[in-house]
C-alpha cells in the first residue's frame, strides 16, 4: 500500500526519498507550520498572563494543552477555518478561540493575537522551526558525516597516491590528507552554522509597536516583546518593518549552500578517483550496475548526491536572493518562498546521505595506486630542482625541465642524473632514496 501511494507522488522527497521527508516534515510540513504557529500564539497569551497584563485565575496548563495536544484533527479544524477566512493566521486565532470557549475561558478570547500582525506569529514560528531542525536533524547528520571523514583521514593517512593538478600527474599526496582537507573545510562551516543566531521580531504591523503602545500606553511594550522572544531561546530583532528582514536566515542558507558545494567538490573528486581505479566499489550481490553491461559497478551514490545538492543549491540560491527584498514595508512574496525551505533542506540532506553511503562502499585499490606511482618518477623533478636551487645553481629548473617535461622517466634515468650533480653526498643520498611513493612531504602529519 505504501509503495502504491509513493507511485503517485510528485516530488522525489515525498516518494523515492521519503525517509528524508520523514525527518524534515516534522519541521517544514504544512502541519508543522500550523502547529508551530499555534505554539507561538499560546505562548504569547501565557506571556501576557505571566506579566499580569491579563488577569487570569484559571489553569494555565489547560491553555498550554491547546498546543501540547495538537494533532491531525486539530490541524483539520484549522484548515476548515482557513477555507472560510482565506487567511491562515486568522484561522489559527479562531481555532484557539474555539478551544478557549470550550474550556470556559471566554474572557481570554479577546487577548488571543492582541497587538500582533500575522508576521509576528509567522516569523517567530519559522525561527523556531529552523532552530529545532538545525539542532535535532541537520547538525546531527552533518556531524555524522564529519565523523566518518575523520575515520577515513586517519585510516588512510599513510597511503600515498599520485596527485593531479590540471588533470596531470603532480606531487604525490596521501588519501588521508585529502580527506582531511574536506573535513577541515566542512568543520569550519559546521561551527559557523552551530553558532549562528536565529532571530525573530515581535513588533506589530509596521514594526513600531503601534497597536500595543496605544492599548497599553503605560507599558514598556518593547521589553515585553523582547523578553517574549528571549524566552523562546531566540535572538530578538529590534528594528524591522512589518517583516523580519530575513538577513540572519540568508546567512544560514548561504552556509548550508557552501556546505553543499564542498560536498559536491568531494563527490566530483571521488567520481574521478573511482574512474582512475584509485578506489574500488564494494560489490553487493544481486545489485545491477547496467541493464546491458553485466560487469558494471557504478559510483551512483556520488552521482545522486551531486544531483540532489545541485537542486538544493538552486532553491537555496533563489531564497537567498529573494528573501532580503520586500516592497516597502511588506509584500507576501517572501511567504510563498519560505514554504520551500523544507525542499531546500531535504535535497541537501539527501545529498549528505548519498555521499556518506558512497564513502562507506569504496575500497582503496592499493595495487593500482602503487603501480601508477612506480611509473611516474618524473614527479621527483620538483624536489631535485629545489635542492639545486639551494646550491644556487642558476639553471636548476631548466635542467630538470629539459630532462623530464613531457617524457616518461625511469628510476634509472633519474638516478643517473642525480649522480652527476655537484651537491653534498648527504643531499645526494636523500634524493637517491626518494621515491614517488615516499615523496609526500608532511601529508601524513597534516
Amino acid at each position: 500500500m505504501i509503495e502504491e501511494l509513493k507511485a503517485f507522488e510528485l516530488c522525489p522527497l515525498d516518494g523515492r526519498y521519503s525517509d528524508i521527508k520523514d525527518l524534515v516534515s516534522n519541521y517544514y510540513s504544512e502541519y508543522a507550520y500550523v502547529k508551530y504557529r499555534v505554539f507561538v500564539e499560546i505562548k504569547w497569551l501565557l506571556h501576557l498572563i505571566e506579566n499580569k497584563i491579563i488577569t487570569f485565575n484559571g489553569d494555565k496548563t489547560l491553555i498550554l494543552d491547546i498546543y501540547e495536544k495538537f494533532d491531525i484533527n486539530s490541524y483539520l479544524d484549522v484548515k476548515k477555518e482557513e477555507k472560510i477566512t482565506n487567511h491562515d493566521v486568522k484561522a489559527i486565532e479562531y481555532f484557539i478561540d474555539n478551544k478557549l470557549n470550550k474550556l470556559g475561558y471566554r474572557e481570554l478570547i479577546s487577548f488571543v493575537h492582541i497587538g500582533l500582525t500575522s508576521e509576528d506569529i509567522n516569523n517567530t514560528a519559522y525561527a523556531l522551526m529552523l532552530k529545532d531542525f538545525l539542532n535535532n536533524v541537520y547538525l546531527i547528520k552533518l556531524k555524522e558525516f564529519l565523523d566518518y571523514l575523520e575515520v577515513l583521514s586517519q585510516e588512510y593517512k599513510d597511503i600515498s597516491f599520485l596527485a593531479h593538478t590540471h588533470g596531470q600527474p603532480a606531487t604525490p599526496t596521501t588519501i588521508g590528507k585529502e580527506f582531511k582537507v574536506y573535513l577541515y573545510r566542512l568543520k569550519n562551516e559546521y561551527l559557523k552554522l552551530k553558532e549562528s543566531e536565529v532571530k525573530a521580531k515581535f513588533n506589530g504591523a509596521t514594526g513600531n509597536y503601534s497597536a500595543l503602545s496605544v492599548a497599553y500606553s503605560n507599558l514598556d511594550v518593547v521589553n515585553l516583546s523582547k523578553n517574549f522572544i528571549k524566552s523562546l531561546n531566540l535572538t530578538f530583532n529590534p528594528l524591522t518593518t512589518q517583516i523580519e528582514n530575513h538577513d540572519y536566515l540568508v546567512s544560514i542558507l548561504d552556509i548550508i549552500r557552501h556546505i553543499n558545494n564542498i560536498i559536491l567538490d568531494l563527490d566530483i573528486d571521488m567520481w574521478l578517483y573511482i574512474s582512475k581505479s584509485y578506489f574500488k566499489l564494494e560489490v553487493i550481490k544481486n545489485e545491477v550496475g547496467s541493464s546491458t553491461m553485466p560487469h558494471k559497478v557504478n559510483p551512483i551514490n556520488f552521482e545522486n548526491s551531486e544531483a540532489n545538492m545541485e537542486i538544493g543549491n538552486g532553491i537555496l540560491t533563489t531564497l537567498s536572493n529573494k528573501l532580503p527584498r520586500s516592497r516597502m514595508q511588506r509584500d507576501l512574496s517572501d511567504s510563498s518562498c519560505l514554504r520551500n525551505l523544507g525542499m531546500a533542506f531535504g535535497y541537501s540532506l539527501q545529498g549528505i546521505k548519498e555521499t556518506l553511503k558512497g564513502l562507506k562502499k569504496v575500497i582503496v585499490n592499493e595495487l593500482v595506486i602503487k603501480r601508477e606511482l612506480e611509473n611516474e618518477w618524473e614527479v621527483l623533478a620538483e624536489p631535485i630542482q629545489t635542492v639545486l636551487r639551494k646550491y644556487q645553481i642558476p639553471d636548476a629548473y631548466q635542467r630538470l625541465k629539459d630532462l623530464t617535461r613531457g617524457k616518461s622517466i625511469t628510476k634509472e634515468i633519474l638516478h643517473e642524473f642525480i649522480n652527476t650533480l655537484n651537491i653534498s653526498d648527504s643531499d645526494k643520498e636523500i634524493l637517491l632514496n626518494l621515491t614517488p611513493e615516499t615523496y609526500i612531504g608532511l601529508a601524513s602529519k597534516l
